[in-house]
C-alpha cells in the first residue's frame, strides 16, 4: 500500500517514467507541482498535451517538428546536398553550436532516433534510416556525415551506414575524435563538437 495519497502516488509513478528522474526526484517535482496555483499547474499540463498534439516527425528527415518539412529541410540557404546523421533530435544542437573553421555546419540533419543494440533488440529495422537511404539511391547526396556518439553502439550504427551506403555514388565521413570516446554526442561543447566536424575522415 503507497503512503501516499493515489492521485500523489500515480503523479509521482509518471515522473518516475522521464529520463534521470529517480524515486526521490519524482517526488519533489509532485509536491512542487501540488503546491504550485491552479494556474501554472494548468499551464504544465497543457504544455504537456500541446506538445504531443503539435509536434511530428519531420517526413524527410525525422527531426521533431511543428511543421513538416522542418526549418532545416525547407531552409534556402542550408546545402541539401551535406547530410549529418545523428542518434537523436537533442545532438542537432550540439553540431549547430559548433562553429568550425568554416564558421559552422551549413548542411541539413537525418535523425536515426536511436542505434544499433542487439541486446535491446535494436536492428536496423528499427533505426529511422529509409529516406536517407532512397534519397542516396537517388543521387540526391555529395556527403554524409556520421555523427553517431563514440560508444560501442554508435560504432556499430556507424559502421552498418557506412556499408549500407558505399552501394550508392556518397562521399561517407565520420566526425573525429574531437568528441570523447564513451560520450554522448548532446553533451559535446562547441570546441569538441567543431573540431570532430572538421576533422571528420572519409568511411
Amino acid at each position: 500500500m503507497s503512503r501516499y495519497a493515489e492521485p500523489m502516488a500515480r503523479l509521482i509513478e509518471e515522473l518516475k517514467k522521464l529520463p534521470g528522474v529517480g524515486t526521490k526526484s519524482a517526488q519533489r517535482f509532485a509536491f512542487h507541482i501540488l503546491r504550485a496555483s491552479e494556474d501554472d499547474a494548468a499551464a504544465l499540463a497543457e504544455a504537456v498535451r500541446g506538445l504531443k498534439a503539435g509536434l511530428r516527425l519531420c517526413s524527410i528527415c525525422n527531426n521533431v517538428t511543428d511543421v513538416d518539412p522542418c526549418a532545416y529541410c525547407s531552409s534556402p540557404t542550408r546545402n541539401q546536398r551535406l547530410i549529418c546523421v545523428v542518434e537523436e533530435p537533442t545532438s542537432i544542437a550540439a553540431v549547430e553550436r559548433a562553429k568550425g573553421s568554416q564558421g559552422g555546419y551549413q548542411g541539413v540533419y537525418h535523425v536515426l532516433h536511436g542505434t544499433l543494440s542487439p541486446l535491446h533488440g535494436v536492428g536496423p529495422d528499427q533505426l529511422r534510416a529509409g529516406t536517407l537511404l532512397a534519397r542516396a539511391e537517388r543521387g540526391e547526396l555529395d556527403e554524409v556525415i556520421l555523427a553517431t556518439s563514440p560508444t560501442l553502439e554508435g560504432e556499430a550504427t556507424a559502421h552498418w551506414l557506412a556499408t549500407a551506403l558505399r552501394s550508392f555514388s556518397v562521399r561517407i565521413t565520420r566526425i573525429a575524435t574531437g568528441v570523447p570516446a564513451g560520450s554522448d554526442i548532446e553533451y559535446a561543447d562547441e570546441v569538441s563538437m567543431a573540431r570532430a566536424m572538421d576533422g571528420r575522415r572519409e568511411l
